[in-house]
């Protein structure tokens, strides 16, 4: 079944249009792959991308969640209209750049005080994974609407396949029907291009941001 792919906000992609029409002295802003394509590029795949903050940085034991006690799960089933449960934030709407032989590149906006504007263009392995993962939840016999979710204390960025598709890009609660694939490069002990149960991920996410024990400290 495919997916529910939202369209992007108008002014998002006519920023991305303006920036690829922009002229050739512009194009030492462009990384090295779209500088040298030859042919037209076209922005497909936009995804909104949210952001997953952990208070307290990479040392935070347990703070993915505010509640010790709580397994992913539990805490999942505190989010809503007045639960403390895990909320991101809409932060950009990130285009795959297609050329005639597959994405060359990626353009990202972010949301300022005049509206969605042009960000920056971006290459690396982040662009064939994440069509990967697409292509592979194409394929699923559930209905989602997919976003890109980075965790930026793990260093890591996911496709966030929302069970909800026809919610609105900036509804920011992960909710326990989600699936989040982990997009290469993973984190150690993370495997990517699994699809995760959101309160399976969770404790695996917890356990990497806890401290490593002192030497000479009890484990």
């Amino acid at each position: 079944m495919p997916l529910h792919v939202l369209p992007a906000p108008a002014p998002a992609l006519r920023s991305i249009l303006a920036a690829l029409s922009s002229p050739p002295a512009a194009l030492e802003d462009r990384p090295p792959a779209l500088r040298s394509v030859q042919g037209p590029v076209s922005p497909e795949s936009p995804l909104p991308v949210h952001v997953l903050d952990v208070p307290g940085g990479p040392g935070a034991l347990g703070s993915l969640d505010g509640h010790g006690d709580l397994d992913g799960t539990d805490v999942l089933d505190h989010t809503g209209p007045n639960g403390p449960g895990l909320r991101t934030r809409l932060t950009g709407w990130r285009f795959l750049l297609r050329g005639d032989d597959g994405p060359v590149a990626a353009a990202e906006t972010v949301l300022t005080p005049d509206g969605w504007t042009f960000s920056h263009f971006f290459e690396g392995p982040y662009l064939g994974s994440t069509e990967l993962a697409l292509r592979r939840a194409e394929s699923s016999a559930t209905l989602f609407q997919p976003r890109l979710l980075s965790v930026p204390a793990l260093y890591m960025l996911t496709l966030w396949l929302h069970a909800d598709p026809e919610a609105d890009a900036s509804t920011t609660a992960l909710t326990p029907a989600d699936l989040l694939v982990p997009l290469a490069p993973a984190p150690p002990g993370i495997t990517a291009h699994r699809p995760y149960r959101v309160g399976e991920l969770l404790p695996v996410m917890t356990l990497r941001l806890s401290p490593a024990p002192l030497l000479g400290s009890p484990a």
